[in-house]
Order: structure tokens, then sequence, then C-alpha cells
């Protein structure tokens, strides 16, 4: 993983919090000044913290387990599901499921009913429906495609949770604590910082903040990624050589014979 360099967090405006009057107390810590009425987060804090959790990210990818994105709020919606997807994580960008963690059972079954549907069109069972069933049939497709779509791959409980704006998926923040799911989080200046395993200080409102911490995360998590591939295919490649020796023994043992 790329080591994070302040300045690059700096030009990504990372460091601007919310109006004073907003904060929570809890973030004290991660507060560097305030200017102008707004809280200006300490960077330095922020670079460590981005180090800290990207190792954590990468050895829960490395161990083969998923980890689940959580952005509902607009300017992060896109960010997400370009920065997640492209490292084949699950990602909920629209409103969250009640349940989707703690009710996981009824979830998949969602998620299977979408399968079902799928089959149905290939196999021609669709064509058979009529006119009326087929619309409504599309349109249940559509809503689960649209609100489970990017976690369909997803087949049990993630290995971690990370979460753009806690205030707003305070919900999925919960259900993840009842679980014991470790939560990785941007954290701004006016959340309560104790809620979260792995507290990254940080603007949450804008773009280029989202997408710098982002590309620092599903970077690591690449790492991850990498490292449990290469570690595969050495033993599958190890697998392989033990029956050629084998082999070989075999044919020496035959030739002295």
């Amino acid at each position: 993983m790329a080591k994070v360099e302040v300045k690059e967090l700096l030009e990504a405006g990372v460091h601007f919090g919310h109006l004073t009057r907003k904060w929570d107390p809890n973030m004290a810590p991660y507060v560097y000044m305030e200017r102008n009425g707004i809280h200006i987060i300490n960077l330095y804090k922020t670079a460590a913290k981005i180090d800290e959790a990207g190792e954590a990210l990468s050895k829960i990818a490395a161990s083969g387990r998923k980890i689940l994105f959580v952005a509902t709020k607009k300017q992060a919606k896109d960010i997400v599901s370009e920065k997640a997807g492209a490292i084949n994580m699950p990602y909920i960008t629209e409103r969250w499921p009640g349940g989707m963690l703690t009710n996981f059972v009824t979830i998949r079954k969602a998620v299977k009913k979408m399968a079902s549907i799928d089959r149905m069109k290939k196999d021609g069972t669709f064509l058979t429906l009529s006119k009326k069933e087929r619309l409504q049939v599309d349109r249940l497709r559509a809503k689960l495609e649209k609100n489970l779509g990017s976690i369909s791959d997803m087949t049990r409980l993630p290995g971690a949770l990370f979460v753009v704006d806690i205030k707003r998926e305070h919900i999925a923040i919960k259900e993840a604590q009842k679980l014991n799911i470790p939560i990785f989080a941007m954290v701004d200046t006016n959340s309560d910082p104790r809620q979260v395993d792995f507290v990254i200080p940080a603007n949450d409102d804008a773009s280029k903040s989202i997408d710098k911490v982002l590309s620092h995360v599903t970077g690591a998590i690449a790492d991850g990624l990498a490292e449990r591939k290469a570690e595969k295919d050495s033993k599958d490649s190890a697998k392989a050589e033990k029956p050629s020796a084998a082999k070989a023994k075999a044919t020496s043992t035959e030739e002295e014979e």
C-alpha cells in the first residue's frame, strides 16, 4: 500500500470539518484548530489512521472475507460503487435494507429470488406468463437489482463494514455492532468516533475527500487480494509438483530394477 501523504489529503480538502457549534466533543483528539467557525482536522492523524485501517482491511481481504461498503449520500454513491466494484467488493449505495446484517437469511432469499427470475428468462418459463405477470416480475427484478444487486455475490456476513458518514448510516452501524462486525469509517467532526473500531477522521461531505480516502482504502484491499491470489497460486503449483516428483521417483526405481 502506498504511504499516505499529508499534502495530497490537504489538496483534497480532507481537513475541513463541520461548524464548531455542530461538533461532537469526542472528536477533540482529531481536531487541529478552529478557523472561521469551522473545525480543522489534524491531517497527520488522518494519514496515520488511513495507514492503520488499510493494514487491517488488507488482512481481512487476504483471509478471503468480504468488506461491505456503505454510503447512501449523493456525493459518495458513485465513488463507492466505482471503487468497491473495481475490487469486487459488495456495496450499498441506495437505502439501507433494514435487517441487512441482523436478518441476513431473509436478504439472501431476496437475492436468490433475483437469480430465479434470471433463470426463468433463460429457460423460457418467463414467456409462458401473461403480459401482466411479466410486467410485475420485471418490476420486482428491477427493484431487487437496485437495492441488492451489488451484494448478490455476498453469500455470508461480511468480515468488515466500511462506512462513509456514520450519522447517516446509523442503522448499518447498529446492526454491525450487534454482530461484532468490525466497523471502519470516515468520521467527520460532527460524529461520535466511539461507535467505530477504525476511525478515519476526515471530511465526509466533499466528493474529492471521499475519493482520496477511498482510493487508499481500496488500494490496500487490492493488495490483500493480490497476496491471497499469490498464496493460492503457490499452493496450487506445489500440489502440481508433488505428483510429478513422485512419478519421477517411481520411474527411477523401475530403472534401477
